[in-house]
């Protein structure tokens, strides 16, 4: 039984997957393109543990959320710690902010990040248990206008992989109007609560706003009288969201009210936003974020104004264009063992400017043009006893097909 235990062929877990070949491409040109436009906007990269304490996310995202409820993956360690693997990107990066005490500083961080996020949920297209994010945060800027910056932001990142995508806005208050709203929206949820699926009867006691989020049809058709939070705004939340409404439509932004987005985590606070998407067929979200002002003191840090987004990588994927732009390939071989060397000389030099591959056998020209093809070359440049002694090179073009002997340090 042992034997045919290990002779099995081992397998990727469900809702893991490798990223290679044509995927890797387009998951590299996303995330270098994404990263270079974060740097325009003046945000630098941070890289969080994948590991972290299960109570980080208890105390950021809720106990009444979906991901710590069905979906994290946590487990007690060898030494007795209770972690889990991050199910989303923000706290992670408020911890650090709270942990280096930048809190207390003052002054305004912006930090980008991709990587790595993990829930235990049901598999299906664009959705995997192990899945990448490419997000930003903001802290220290209490302004709607950076608010604008986040979601312009967005857009140009969108708009620079040739994504088509509707915008959908509300805003959820803060402390001053939000519980006055649950109030009057618990009362008018307690009306027909029977009604309602299981999970939504839950979260009437535990956080009521996020029945507004629910997915079940059933449910969504028992809340269009539902109170609206954009109707109970208290002066100052009121005036931040007519603020962003207009700069976006200075800035020639289109966006449509969704007063029941609520976003899955419990963090966020006034601004909350989505992109989404027809053409990965249902409409779906593929980017989101808001406005966490209070996260950073729920986290045991000073209060801190705090802003930001995520972009769900995997389901982007297909729908990148990528820029058609010519990248010379030189592959490099000897076609005797004296020239090897040489060979491997210039594969050197050359790789500082252009890719470049080397053939480590000798082989004749009709081999190395096979070779040079199959790995994608467009450029072949060959050394045999008569470019050694000469001091030259011959080099080919395959596309343009032209061809020439120069010298090696014009190479």
């Amino acid at each position: 039984m042992a034997n045919k235990q290990n002779n099995q062929t081992i397998q990727s877990l469900r809702g893991m997957k490798d990223i290679v070949n044509d995927e890797s491409k387009l998951f590299t040109y996303f995330v270098d393109n994404a990263c270079a436009i974060a740097k325009k906007y003046g945000f630098s990269y941070i890289e969080t543990p994948i590991l972290e304490e299960t109570a980080l996310f208890k105390r950021s995202v809720g106990e009444s959320s979906d991901i710590v409820n069905k979906e994290m993956y946590n487990f007690v360690d060898k030494g007795e710690n209770h972690v889990c693997m991050r199910p989303e990107g923000t706290a992670g990066v408020v911890r650090h902010f709270v942990e280096k005490k930048l809190d207390r500083a003052g002054g305004t961080q912006r930090w980008y990040y991709y990587g790595p996020m993990f829930r235990y949920e049901r598999p299906q297209k664009g959705r995997l248990r192990e899945f990448h994010q490419f997000g930003c945060e903001v802290f220290g800027v209490d302004s709607v206008i950076e608010d604008a910056n986040i979601i312009m932001m967005i857009k140009d990142i969108l708009d620079f992989f040739g994504i088509g995508f509707k915008l959908q806005l509300n805003s959820l208050g803060d402390h001053n109007c939000m519980p006055q709203y649950k109030e009057s929206l618990v009362e008018h949820l307690n009306s027909f609560k029977d009604d309602l699926c299981e999970d939504c009867q839950k979260r009437i006691e535990t956080n009521p706003i996020r029945v507004l989020d629910c997915k079940v049809e059933s449910c969504q058709e028992k809340l269009v009288d539902a109170p609206k939070i954009t109707h109970n705004l208290c002066e100052a939340c009121d005036t931040d969201f007519e603020k962003l409404k207009e700069i976006l439509d200075f800035n020639g932004v289109d966006y449509e009210i969704d007063t029941n987005l609520v976003r899955g985590l419990d963090y966020y606070s006034k601004t909350a936003f989505e992109f989404v998407s027809d053409e990965i067929g249902a409409q779906s979200a593929i980017a989101g974020g808001g406005r966490y002002d209070r996260l950073v003191e729920f986290l045991g840090g000073r209060p801190t104004a705090g802003v930001g987004f995520a972009i769900g990588i995997e389901r982007l994927l297909e729908l990148v264009k990528m820029k058609e732009e010519r990248e010379d390939v030189v592959y490099i071989g000897a076609l005797d063992e004296a020239s090897l060397n040489t060979a491997i000389k210039l594969a050197i030099q050359k790789r500082k400017t252009t890719k470049t591959l080397i053939e480590y056998t000798p082989r004749g020209f009709g081999k190395h043009f096979k070779l040079a093809e199959k790995q994608g070359a467009n450029i072949v440049a060959l050394i045999g006893e008569k470019e050694l002694t000469d001091g030259t090179i011959f080099v080919k073009d395959i596309e343009k097909r032209e061809e020439s002997t120069i010298k090696q340090e014009e190479f």
